[in-house]
């Protein structure tokens, strides 16, 4: 029965096993090595300015491959939680989809920020900064997931997300933060879309069938007529 369970679980969640198995090599594989070479490992695979200026566009990529900021099982724990939610309600391409570009666009428009500034030569702004993390997918998956969810969810939860994510940017004013605002926003946007709705929509329903044939039929009276509310 375990085994089962496991089967079915590993079809319906094949991104987020897949992805949390990378996590857990990247992070073992680090363990393993010196604080220099982790230094150099996260150098090399920062999505930053310079490396987007000499083409290193793979550092869109490898850069979620760290989990930065958080302790390492934590934040692995957390994209299993949150991505494997979404992957189970929207399925593998829509909550997948929703993580990786929650994470891409909201590296590219932070970047992008720090690249005008970088032209402008306002001060403060490093070209070769470390920008690694799970972060951004992580937040904006979870602010898509919060925005179609019930309606606890959507006026509590979010607006507690949302004010969580401003007080650390109005404190620490670091790039990471403000990013965090922007993935939010993306999931956000994302809610709103067709492509999700109406598979949370679907899903909803699926999970609660009798509710919904409930709310459609009305039962008849005793003396054939019918009853109304």
């Amino acid at each position: 029965m375990a085994g089962n369970n496991m089967g079915q679980a590993l079809r319906r969640l094949p991104a987020t096993y897949a992805y949390v198995a990378v996590l857990l090599a990247t992070a073992a594989w680090m363990s393993s090595q010196s604080g220099r070479e982790q230094a150099r490992f996260i150098r090399h695979n920062s999505s930053n300015i310079h490396h987007l200026e000499v083409g290193k566009w793979w550092t869109l990529f490898t850069s979620g491959l760290v989990v930065d900021g958080v302790p390492v099982l934590l934040g692995i724990a957390a994209v299993a939680a949150v991505l494997g939610l979404a992957e189970w309600r929207w399925g593998t391409l829509r909550g997948f989809g929703v993580f990786l570009l929650g994470h891409l666009v909201a590296t590219l428009l932070t970047e992008g920020a720090m690249w005008l500034m970088h032209l402008a030569h306002l001060p403060g702004v490093l070209a070769r900064a470390r920008d690694v993390g799970i972060s951004y997918g992580l937040v904006a998956t979870a602010s898509c997931l919060l925005a179609l969810g019930g309606r606890r969810a959507r006026r509590y939860g979010l607006p507690a997300l949302t004010a969580l994510l401003t007080v650390a940017w109005v404190v620490d004013h670091e790039l990471a933060d403000a990013g965090h605002l922007v993935a939010l926003g993306l999931g956000v946007l994302g809610a709103r879309t067709g492509w999700l709705r109406d598979r949370a929509r679907n899903a909803t329903r699926r999970a609660t069938p009798g509710a919904r044939r409930g709310a459609t039929h009305a039962p008849p009276s005793p003396t054939g007529t019918t009853v109304s509310g």
